[in-house]
């Protein structure tokens, strides 16, 4: 029964969400809630765009207005709408200078142009390596080597 719900409801919003310059990109509805909770993950359409508090309550105002006038739904709803979140992947300068001192999994190549991984707490990225700091020690990866870095749980 919730299967053509689920699909007018995804429909719907991401309706809305591209009026507003916004993918979709994740949906989830909780029918064992009281009152049935529907959750939407957006992220801007411009990749350089952050999405704020004030867009995803814009896009709640519009969908929830738009779920209101539809006859999807005959029952009281939650509905929540906000970013994907942070990418585990570290690519831009920001990240490397929000996320210091954490655990990441580095992928590489090496010398032989052989792909590795290491692990370590981040320490810094420079014009010219990727520093990491392993029990103590620094491990200084060139930049040109680095393929992926990547935030991961402290044991690895």
């Amino acid at each position: 029964m919730f299967n053509p719900i689920v699909t007018e409801l995804k429909v719907l919003t991401a309706k809305s969400a591209t009026n507003f310059g916004f993918d979709v990109t994740g949906f989830k509805m909780f029918t064992h809630s009281n009152p049935l909770s529907i959750q939407v993950n957006i992220r801007h359409k411009n990749p350089d765009k952050k999405v704020t508090i004030d867009d995803c309550s814009i896009l709640s105002e519009d969908i929830d207005e738009a779920i209101q006038n539809s006859s999807i739904i005959d029952q009281p709803f939650t509905l929540e709408i906000s970013s994907e979140g942070v990418s585990e992947i570290l690519t831009e300068e920001k990240d490397f200078q929000i996320f210091k001192g954490f655990p990441i999994e580095v992928t590489y190549q090496d010398l032989k142009k052989i792909e590795q991984q290491t692990n370590g707490l981040l320490l810094k990225r420079t014009d010219n390596d990727l520093q990491v700091n392993q029990k103590g020690k620094t491990l200084r990866i060139p930049v040109e080597d680095v393929i992926q870095v990547r935030l991961s749980t402290p044991s690895g």
